[in-house]
C-alpha cells in the first residue's frame, strides 16, 4: 500500500487570533478533549497515510512542546518519531519547509499539515492522485468554506490561481484545507533563507508550467480552530462521529480531575487532568484546562479556564 513516511506540521505561529489562550500555549497545543490539538493530526496521518515520522517547527512558547512531549519520541499512536525544529525568527511556510531540507526526504513525497486544523477528511485519495499524476504539489481542497481563494480546474485537476494573483476571474474557487502533498520537484522553487509564504513558490511553479494539482475532498469534518468560537464549537463534534478514524470517544472528563458532588457539567464541556470543580459550580459548553479551578459559585457558559487559574461567579464567553 502506497504511503508517505514523513510529515511536516506547522507549529510555529504566534496564535494571534486565539489570544489570550495562546499566551500560555502555542495554538497546536491547546487542549481539545484533554489532548493537545496537534495530536489529532498525528493520529490522522498515521491512520490514513502510514506516516512514520513527524517534524514540527516551533517559535512562540517553544518550551511548551518539550513539556507536552518530554521524551520527544511519540508522535501519536504507533510509536512514530517526533522531531522539533526551532525557528528563532519566524520563517513562514515556505521558509519552514526549506529549513527542514536536511530532515525531509530527497527522493520521495511528504505531507505538510497546518497545526491549527481539526479534521478527519480522508487523505488517501489525495496521496493516490499525487503519486499517479507526478504533480509537484497536490493541494487538498473543499468546495465550501469561508475563504474560497484557490482557483482550481476540475476538468484537468490542476490549480490555476491562488489569491487572485494569476487568474482573478477564474470562476471555480475552493477552500484550501491547509494539507498538501509535496514532491521533491518543488524544492527547486524554494529560496534558501528566504522568509515567505508557500503560496509564492506555488505561484512561481504554476507560472513555470510545473504541475500544481488539487483534489476536492468534501467528506469528513474540517475546521480551523484558530479563533475561540471555532475552538468552542468543536466541542460538539464527537456527537457527529468525529473522528472517523478512531472508534474510541474523545475524553470529556479526565479521570484525574476532582469533581465535587453537586457540581453540574453538561455534555458539551471538558475538564482536564488535575482540574478542580467545586460543589455548586455549573459548567456549560466550556473548556476547563488541566490544573484549572472552578469555584463553587461559578456559573460558566462558553468559557475557557486556563491551567493555574480560578473561575468565579457568572461568566459567559469569557477567557480566564
Amino acid at each position: 500500500m502506497a504511503k508517505v513516511r514523513k510529515a511536516f506540521l506547522l507549529g510555529a505561529g504566534l496564535g494571534t487570533r486565539l489570544r489570550p489562550l495562546t499566551d500560555d500555549l502555542p495554538k497546536p497545543l491547546v487542549p481539545v478533549w484533554n489532548r493537545p490539538l496537534i495530536t489529532y493530526a498525528f493520529s490522522h496521518l498515521r491512520h490514513d497515510l502510514g506516516v512514520e515520522a513527524f517534524a514540527v517547527n516551533t517559535h512562540h512558547r517553544a518550551e511548551a512542546y518539550q513539556e507536552a512531549f518530554p521524551d520527544g519520541g511519540e508522535g501519536g499512536e504507533g510509536g512514530a518519531s517526533l522531531h522539533f525544529r526551532h525557528e528563532p525568527v519566524l520563517l513562514d511556510t515556505a521558509g519552514g519547509i526549506d529549513n527542514l531540507r536536511d530532515w525531509l526526504p530527497e527522493d520521495e513525497s511528504f505531507v505538510v499539515y497546518n497545526g491549527d486544523i481539526l479534521t478527519d477528511l480522508p487523505l488517501r485519495p489525495a496521496l493516490e492522485q499525487h503519486l499517479r499524476t507526478g504533480d509537484a504539489v497536490t493541494l487538498i481542497l473543499r468546495s465550501e468554506g469561508g475563504e474560497l481563494r484557490v482557483g482550481y480546474d476540475p476538468d484537468s485537476g490542476k490549480v490555476v490561481d491562488m489569491r487572485g494573483a494569476l487568474r482573478p476571474d477564474w470562476p471555480h474557487r475552493y477552500q484550501f484545507t491547509g494539507i498538501y502533498l509535496v514532491s521533491p520537484a518543488f524544492y527547486a522553487f524554494l529560496k534558501p533563507g528566504k522568509i515567505e509564504s508557500v503560496v509564492l513558490p506555488m505561484l512561481e511553479a504554476i507560472r513555470a508550467g510545473e504541475q500544481v494539482g488539487g483534489i476536492v475532498i468534501d467528506e469528513g469534518i474540517w475546521g480551523d480552530l484558530g479563533e475561540r468560537e471555532a475552538y468552542l464549537d468543536a466541542l460538539s463534534l464527537p456527537g457527529l462521529g468525529f473522528p472517523r478514524y478512531d472508534d474510541t470517544q474523545p475524553e470529556r472528563i479526565s479521570p484525574l480531575a476532582r469533581i465535587d458532588d453537586g457540581a453540574e457539567i453538561d455534555e458539551l464541556s471538558t475538564v482536564g487532568a488535575g482540574a478542580v470543580v467545586e460543589k455548586g459550580a455549573v459548567i456549560r459548553h466550556s473548556v476547563i484546562w488541566p490544573g484549572a479551578v472552578v469555584a463553587g459559585d461559578a456559573v460558566l457558559h462558553r468559557t475557557v479556564v486556563r491551567g493555574g487559574r480560578t473561575a468565579r461567579g457568572a461568566l459567559a464567553n469569557a477567557d480566564v
